[in-house]
């Protein structure tokens, strides 16, 4: 049986070699438009995040687009979206997420970021600054799991049995259009082992999946990131910015569409789009609340609208130290427009089956501020990973399922030198604590440290280590999970939907064959097929790198699944 097992895992890791490519949008030649050369078009933007930011320097890079006439609307006061880092000495700092990019699969990431100047390099590149910091800081977890005894696994085998390699191994082969609606907890129904693994604790953990997660995102994870799993037990994959991504990404990438002249909106809802009333896809008014006034913004002709129509942290909430985060009250903004929008012509996507379960799709983070490094070394001698080595520790046993990861300091520029900060998040937000016996969610920041506190076993020493506390700031995040929502391969829109001749749709909610989502190149990759689709725009843009059949890389996999 363990023969014909491993054959039949083989055969299915190896079949993608001869898989044919999913036809790309630059295929489309219905929604592609011919070069307009006028010098009034204007260029509007919705949601103020990196894939905005990202289409707004592909149009004055690539399209010759005069900066002036491009703008960018943020309901926000400010700009960032999910790619945030604020906060003081003072008062504490706080990221609500921890963005991780990679090297080998970020293709058009790197692509973009190569042409945006380094803030801090003069003469170098975004892209040059990040993989020099990460190569000098390379990341080596020696801490991935602990159990409830505050012992370090050994997590060097997988833990699969031959039925989990077996019905792994199917999922990799079955083609996605027989996948519509399935959760990762149905595929795996007959092999209920798997979701005691290593290798599942360390993938749902990595990529923040649920049980009741869209198995299509667990697929398309293990096609992009294949040649990460021999090694996903030390996440050495994890390419690291030299600080929070709001400071190492947005804020270069914001100076040069500045230094354009590009027109940022902040405090700026669209409320509603209005399209021409015909077979096409077709913009033609915007209706905008700024300041809290209506406005309404008529398109001309050759205007183009590129909207964000979905955000990931859409209405999250904070708390402190000693209040919890709030609950969220109000819908998703950038949802809420999507549903308007969807309403009103075909192609445009579903979004109910990402915004209609909260419960499914939050979870929660905190941003841990201290005076000194005291706690930083209690890790330190723990895991034997100096701060910026590791990667994350999953406390397997935590009825949270709580991680925790230590970046290198500092992590802001905002630090000084007798200030450390990290950052951790659960994932059952509505489970009692093993310690604190309340949900996750109902809890303050205090509460949510000495839980975590209790999993190190360090519960005795609590006092003694929250003298050192400036502030313990929780982030609930109600959508963060949405774009791993079961769903229909219909129900996400592609970029420049069929019919359309002005309008495209940019973030993780938009349909691109082969990539996953819950990655910056994601949304880098969308913005680009948006501008260059949309303005006819002949250059090739970066494929996803096939390295589900490249047979080096399946052979390493295969290798591995059985360590």
């Amino acid at each position: 049986m363990k023969t014909k097992t491993k054959l039949l895992t083989g055969a299915a890791l190896l079949a993608g070699a001869g898989a044919v490519a999913a036809k790309k949008y630059a295929d489309n030649k219905d929604t592609v438009r011919k070069p307009v050369e006028i010098t009034n078009q204007q260029f509007y933007l919705i949601g103020g995040g990196l894939a905005s930011m990202a289409a707004a320097a592909y149009l004055i890079q690539d399209g010759h687009v005069d900066g002036k006439n491009i703008h960018i609307f943020e309901s926000m006061k400010i700009l960032g979206g999910s790619n945030d880092g604020a906060g003081s000495i003072k008062d504490g700092f706080v990221c609500r997420g921890g963005r991780m990019l990679n090297e080998e699969t970020y293709e058009n990431f790197w692509e973009l970021f190569d042409r945006i100047p380094s803030l801090d390099h003069p003469g170098q590149s975004v892209t040059k600054e990040i993989l020099d910091f990460d190569h000098l800081h390379p990341t080596e977890a020696r801490a991935r799991l602990i159990d409830r005894h505050g012992k370090i696994l050994d997590v060097k085998s997988m833990g699969f049995d031959n039925n989990d390699r077996l019905t792994l191994g199917k999922l990799m082969i079955t083609p996605e259009s027989k996948l519509d609606d399935i959760t990762i907890e149905q595929w795996f129904k007959d092999a209920p082992h798997f979701f005691t693994t290593n290798f599942w604790y360390m993938w749902q953990t990595t990529f923040a999946f649920q049980k009741w997660s869209s198995v299509f995102e667990l697929k398309r994870t293990m096609n992009s990131m294949i040649f990460e799993f021999p090694r996903i037990e030390t996440l050495a994959g994890v390419t690291r910015t030299p600080y929070n991504q709001f400071e190492s990404v947005i804020l270069p990438i914001k100076k040069y569409l500045d230094s354009h002249h590009v027109n940022f909106v902040t405090n700026a809802t669209v409320t509603d789009i209005d399209f021409k009333d015909d077979d096409t896809i077709t913009v033609k008014v915007l209706y905008l609340n700024k300041d809290g006034k209506d406005e309404k913004i008529i398109l001309n002709d050759n205007d183009i609208c590129i909207m964000t129509n979905a955000c990931m942290t859409d209405s999250a909430t904070l708390g402190d130290y000693k209040t919890p985060a709030p609950k969220p009250l109000e819908k998703p903004i950038s949802g809420e427009l999507w549903y308007k929008v969807a309403q009103k012509k075909p192609n445009l996507g579903n979004p109910e089956p990402f915004f209609g379960n909260i419960k499914e799709t939050n979870w929660e983070s905190i941003t841990v501020t201290f005076k000194g490094n005291k706690f930083l070394k209690i890790i330190e001698e723990f895991s034997t990973n100096i701060p910026g080595s590791g990667a994350l520790m999953t406390f397997k046993d935590s009825s949270w399922l709580m991680s925790m990861v230590v970046a290198a300091q500092p992590h802001f520029k905002a630090q000084d030198a007798n200030t450390t900060i990290f950052w951790a998040y659960g994932l059952y937000t509505d489970r009692l604590g093993d310690y604190i016996k309340k949900p996750m969610k109902d809890c303050t920041g205090e509460e949510i440290f000495d839980e975590l506190l209790y999993h190190l076993h360090l519960i005795d020493r609590k006092e003694e280590i929250k003298k050192d506390i400036i502030n313990v700031i929780p982030c609930m995040m109600p959508y963060v999970d949405a774009q791993f929502q079961p769903r229909k391969m219909s129900d996400r829109p592609h970029v420049v939907p069929k019919g359309s001749t002005n309008f495209a749709m940019i973030s993780q909610f938009v349909e691109i064959p082969e990539d996953m989502v819950f990655t910056e190149e994601y949304s880098v990759r969308a913005a680009r097929i948006a501008v260059y689709t949309l303005l006819g725009i002949n250059k090739p843009i970066c494929k996803v790198t096939p390295y589900n059949k490249d047979p080096k890389v399946l052979k390493k996999a295969l290798e591995t699944a059985y360590r």
